[in-house]
């Protein structure tokens, strides 16, 4: 699996774990709402830095966010 779905396919289950909406997960992390739409897609690569606030944004580690989903 590419790197960047598996990465969007776990922001959006931890968002959704967290009751959160894109915008808010955006706006917690100080970017736009379509940033967070583009890397739950797969479509956008985002940077560690962005991993970082992303992960903090979702009080998550930011292993979490390149972790295979176990079997």
């Amino acid at each position: 699996m590419d790197i960047r779905l598996l990465v969007g396919k776990n922001v959006k289950k931890f968002r959704k774990e967290r009751g959160f909406s894109q915008e808010v997960l955006a706006f917690e992390c100080e970017v736009h709402r379509t940033y967070i739409s583009g890397v739950e897609r797969g479509v956008r690569n985002p940077t560690v830095v962005v991993l970082e606030k992303i992960a903090n944004a979702l009080k998550i580690t930011p292993d979490l966010l390149l972790a295979k989903p176990k079997r």
